[in-house]
């Protein structure tokens, strides 16, 4: 069972970039996903989630109006997009899978990617 992150890199304040994660080995249709990030020295922190069902979504008061998670389950992989990249969003984004209802507590999911790093500078 595995995700895997992809899309990070290096960025200009104000730019954009979607984030997948891919799942290989098992089904995401039943998982809510959520989207973590962390910076050096910081907690990992709850970004935003999505229901196994697809019909909600959270986000932190933070990323709220930039950043939007959206799943294809045909595709078995779940899109975080972002917008407006500030340079506090410079971290290691990490996507988690969990059975139970979609949590920003990291200790709620049960899967977790390798991250990947998103450098936000000009």
């Amino acid at each position: 069972l595995q995700l895997v992150e992809s899309g990070g890199g290096l960025v200009q304040p104000g730019g954009s970039l979607t984030l997948s994660c891919a799942a290989s080995g098992f089904t995401l249709d039943y998982y809510a996903i959520g989207w973590f990030r962390q910076a050096p020295g910081k907690e990992r922190e709850g970004i935003s989630c999505i229901s196994s069902s697809d019909t909600s979504t959270y986000y932190a008061d933070f990323v709220k109006g930039r950043f939007t998670i959206s799943r294809d389950n045909a595709k078995n992989t779940v899109y975080l997009q972002k917008t407006s990249l500030k340079p506090e969003d410079t971290a290691v984004y990490y996507c988690a899978a969990t059975l139970r209802p979609c949590s920003p507590w990291p200790y709620e999911y049960d899967y977790w990617g390798q991250g990947t790093q998103v450098t936000v500078s000009s």
